[in-house]
């Protein structure tokens, strides 16, 4: 493209600056090339030829004169010379090889010259070319940076109208739903329905506590007759065990005594048959036998003392045992067959009473567990009688409260009543009053027009007219009256219009009113039915659709508690 010349080329060249630097580069260096490879000297400058060059005359050389002899190949050769002539040949030979040597110096010279040219120019387009480009680079970057500042400018501008806007609808809509909250509240402050529905729901509260308290009761009172019923088995089981025990332990009493009397017996026996043989002997085992007998009756005693002292007996009792001890003490040697007597007759008095003890023991907790049987029975009775009278109480609160739901339905619907009524002969009265009205208005229109039409006629004079005249007159009198009469009755009819259009904007906002306080009635239905079933007032669900909007678990609970009361009522 750099040696593509013409008008396509310049027109690139102008188009793209760095294009034409670099192709005027390229120009100066294939010059420099050609006039190093060609020494490209002008003509008739003194490098042009060599014989032509003239130099500067050397110091004690005379300048030659006359046309400088050239030596070609096939020229015939000259005679020989002289040594004058040879000395000048010699001195020319020597100044044309200075010349020469000058010659070639400067062509050298001239040489780095155009080198240093060649470089220079070299430099300052490559020096051009990068400023260009450097340029250009700045330029398209000052353009993209203004777009840029341009494209972002409108970014922000966007992204602030956005944001206004965004802004602006969200304090609408965050208007919007103050607007409806503050009218909602208002509603559900002024609506009759939504107050009834609070107090039901309320008093629906405080039958479901009522319950529960009761509730609580009944299993305090449950819980409570358990424990006693523990206790007191607790207690008959304690009772039977220490019973076991003292019959065990007297059992083995009485085995031990007959242990001991059998072989109290056999050592008596033994001691009769050698009595005679062995008194000392006798005297011993006697010894041994007292001894072996009071330890025995001391731990009778022992024990009849701590038995007597758990029972309770009489100090009359222990006083007279311990005077037979005593006198057993005493007569223990010759009246031992007294004493096994009185021991058995002990042992059959002390089982007689220990026999009535126990009966009187038995007779005791049979008296004791019948007052127990009576007082359980007395606090159930009464138990149930406070219940019996709860329930009495609480279906007479539920019974006065239906009562009060069902007088208030009947209220409200003879209100409804009334008020269809009064909205009947209301109607019947406007229609009455509208005819009055439309009569009034015409006898009033009728009336106008002939007002009109004698002050037109007094004011324009027509009986001075003549017939035409009073007869064109009279006609725009009565268009012109007609046209007053169309105006009022257009101007009436645009009043109605306007009472109407206020009317169904009344109605509207009733039926927004309306909704709204549906809408609030079934939101807390919503909210506390599910928390109070099984205690909401009669009236309380209007319908079904109640029924179904509260979901189907509460509906089928709702199903199985209706038919439940429908079965205990049957």
């Amino acid at each position: 493209m750099v040696s593509r010349g013409g008008a396509s080329g310049r027109a690139h060249a102008l188009h793209c600056p760095a294009m034409g630097a670099e192709r005027r580069v390229n120009r100066n260096r294939a010059a420099t090339n050609r006039r190093v490879r060609g020494l490209d000297y002008p003509r008739g400058s003194p490098e042009g030829a060599l014989g032509s060059i003239r130099g500067p005359q050397r110091a004690g050389v005379a300048p030659l004169r006359g046309p400088l002899v050239v030596l070609q190949e096939g020229v015939r050769k000259p005679p020989p010379l002289s040594a004058a002539r040879r000395n000048e040949k010699k001195m020319r030979e020597l100044y044309h090889k200075d010349l020469q040597q000058l010659a070639h110096e400067k062509k050298l010279a001239r040489v780095r010259q155009l080198e240093v040219m060649w470089e220079a120019e070299e430099r300052v387009d490559q020096k051009r070319l990068t400023r260009l480009l450097r340029d250009e680079e700045y330029e398209r970057q000052m353009e993209e940076a203004v777009q840029k500042a341009e494209e972002n400018k409108k970014l922000k501008e966007l992204q602030l109208e956005q944001e206004e806007r965004l802004a602006t609808e969200l304090a609408r809509l965050n208007y919007e739903k103050l607007k409806d909250e503050k009218m909602r509240q208002q509603i559900r402050e002024n609506s009759l329905e939504l107050r009834e529905l609070e107090k039901k729901l309320k008093s629906a509260y405080l039958n479901k506590e009522r319950a529960a308290q009761i509730a609580e009761k009944e299993a305090i009172r449950y819980e409570k007759m358990k424990r006693d019923a523990e206790i007191a088995q607790k207690m008959k089981e304690e009772q039977e065990r220490v019973i076991m025990e003292e019959n065990s332990a007297e059992l083995r009493r009485n085995k031990e005594k007959i242990y001991y009397q059998q072989e109290l017996e056999k050592q008596l026996e033994e001691q009769e048959k050698k009595k005679q043989n062995a008194y000392e002997e006798f005297l011993k085992e006697k010894l041994m036998i007292d001894e072996i007998v009071r330890k025995i009756y001391e731990e009778d005693q022992t024990e009849r003392q701590l038995k007597l002292e758990k029972m309770r007996a009489t100090q009359r009792y222990i006083e007279e045992f311990k005077k037979e001890q005593a006198i057993w003490r005493r007569k223990k040697r010759e009246e031992m067959e007294e004493e096994n007597r009185k021991i058995m007759e002990f042992a059959n008095i002390q089982q007689q009473r220990e026999e009535d003890r126990m009966a009187k023991a038995q007779a005791s907790e049979e008296r004791k567990q019948k007052l127990q049987n009576m007082i359980a029975q007395n606090l159930e009775r009464e138990q149930q009688e406070r219940e019996d009278l709860e329930q009495v109480r609480q279906e007479l609160y539920l019974e006065e409260q239906a009562e009060a739901d069902r007088r208030k339905e009947m209220a409200e619907m003879e209100k409804r009543i009334r008020q269809r009524l009064e909205l009947r002969q209301t109607y019947e009265a406007q229609l009455a009053f509208k005819k009055i009205v439309l009569q009034a208005l015409q006898e009033e229109e009728e009336a106008f027009r002939q007002k009109m039409l004698a002050k037109f006629a007094e004011d324009d004079r027509i009986e001075q007219m003549n017939a035409h005249k009073r007869r064109m007159k009279q006609l725009e009198h009565r268009k012109a009256v007609e046209k007053l009469i169309e105006e009022r009755h257009k101007q009436f009819l645009a009043d109605k219009e306007r009472e109407l259009e206020e009317r169904h904007l009344e109605e509207r906002r009733k039926g927004n009113i309306h909704a709204i306080v549906e809408e609030e009635r079934q939101k807390l239905l919503k909210e506390h039915a599910s928390k109070l079933l099984g205690y909401l007032p009669r009236g309380i669900l209007k319908d079904e659709e109640d029924v179904n909007m509260l979901g189907e678990e509460f509906r089928k609970a709702y199903q199985t508690r209706k038919d439940d009361v429908y079965s205990e009522d049957n």
